[in-house]
């Protein structure tokens, strides 16, 4: 009765998988439907920025009318306006800076059928208008958001009004479908996490043009084709196109699909000040940061719903905490020990950080029942990493190292489950 038996870990997360997913409370939403034909989406043409400390406007010209909602955030201060699935044909580096009360804004797909712009304001503002203008005269159709500036007291309010208004919904609505029935298929699946996305664009380099979320995404899309190939697992990944996924959303994909592995794939960026550092390096959760840059990592990288427009204080209380400690300490073991796995395959292909071995409090390695790990491929900061990083060739070379570790992981899963089935 060996053959077919999932692996022992597997079927302690499956269990625990099931039991937490009852504690907390998690209920998959229905599937998302499919996303109009580009063709027939809006595209934004241009967008611009005027007025002074008191008063600002932000206009942007679009193809089509188009329904809009608006909301402002907390800490840090800012405006979220909702769109239905925009192409964005904006002018180079649009947003970087603003004018007046806007600090900057940033835009992009937040879900099959959804935009959103986010604006970094510099104090307390009120929403005064947040409409589209139909076209006329010869003119595009416009978004047209009016701010004005107020004071803590009155934000506080009127932020208070608006999540009133909104209960029962939620800004982002949730990625997660439901859990998908096994096939008949075991074959460890692998969950590929492509980090950003969206307005979330990660670093910037290059003058701008070249963003992590972009470069992250083609080394993902190389992984994944190179482990599909080899024919011994399942994969999927969180984003396959310019989409931006909540951290928490891309947990609970992993998790809702009893994932066996979960790899976020990130490219690290640093001050200028901090020197010309460069490599690799492999994170795994740790509660305390294994060093300063660990720390500030983290905490860079777990602002990303923050930079997004999403609403942190709405993630539900953790719950069940003795059963999700339990759960942690087999899989912190075996996300460890993949991750020594990575560092010794890609040692010998792949330029590695002097300290390539890390740990930090990243939220998306936060499942305790899907060994996970996060890999910075390099600094783009750095401009030797930076022309690796976008390297069709580099990518291919790092990728079949991280299937060769990958295969490793599971021949000793596979094996360590064999051998504890034959001595009962």
């Amino acid at each position: 009765m060996r053959r077919g038996r999932r692996p022992v870990a597997s079927r302690f997360a499956t269990g625990f998988c099931a039991v937490l997913l009852t504690l907390a409370g998690l209920s998959a939403a229905a599937a998302q439907s499919r996303a109009p034909a580009p063709s027939a989406l809006p595209v934004a043409t241009d967008i611009r920025v005027a007025g002074d400390e008191k008063q600002t406007r932000l206009v942007m010209d679009v193809t089509a009318t188009i329904g809009v909602r608006a909301f402002t955030l907390a800490d840090p201060y800012r405006v979220v306006i909702d769109i239905p699935q925009t192409v964005f044909q904006l002018p180079p580096k649009a947003g970087e800076t603003g004018r007046g009360l806007i600090k900057a804004y940033r835009y992009g797909l937040v879900m099959a059928g959804g935009s959103r712009i986010v604006i970094d304001v510099a104090k307390p503002v009120r929403i005064e208008k947040a409409a589209v203008l139909d076209a006329r005269g010869g003119e595009p159709a416009r978004l047209v958001v009016d701010l004005a500036a107020t004071d803590r007291e009155a934000f506080m309010r009127h932020l208070a009004l608006d999540r009133t208004a909104m209960r029962g919904s939620v800004a982002i609505p949730s990625i997660a479908r439901p859990q998908e029935k096994r096939s008949g298929d075991l074959r460890p699946l692998i969950v590929i996490d492509p980090g950003h996305g969206g307005p979330d664009t990660g670093t910037k380099a290059g003058g701008g043009d070249i963003l992590e979320k972009n470069v992250v995404l083609d080394f993902a899309l190389t992984l994944r084709d190179q482990l599909e190939k080899s024919g011994r697992y399942r994969v999927v990944m969180t984003r396959t196109d310019d989409t931006f996924i909540p951290l928490a959303e891309r947990v609970k994909f992993a998790r809702q699909r009893q994932a066996e592995l979960f790899i976020s794939v990130h490219a690290d960026a640093l001050p200028k000040s901090e020197g010309d550092v460069q490599g690799a390096t492999i994170y795994t959760l740790s509660d305390t940061a294994s060093d300063a840059e660990a720390a500030k990592l983290a905490e860079d990288e777990n602002r990303s719903d923050v930079i997004a427009g999403i609403d942190l204080a709405k993630e539900p209380d953790d719950v069940a905490d003795i059963l999700l400690d339990l759960a942690h300490r087999e899989t912190k073991t075996f996300s460890h020990a993949f991750a020594r796995l990575l560092v010794g395959e890609m040692r010998n292909t792949v330029r590695l950080h002097k300290k390539p071995l890390k740990s930090a409090g990243f939220v998306v390695l936060k499942a305790p029942d899907v060994p996970s790990v996060l890999i910075e491929l390099g600094y783009m900061t750095n401009r030797q990493d930076l022309k690796l990083l976008t390297s069709e060739g580099w990518r291919a070379k790092a990728a079949g190292t991280m299937v060769q570790a990958v295969e490793q992981f599971f021949r000793t899963r596979l094996a360590g489950a064999e051998a504890s089935a034959g001595r009962r």
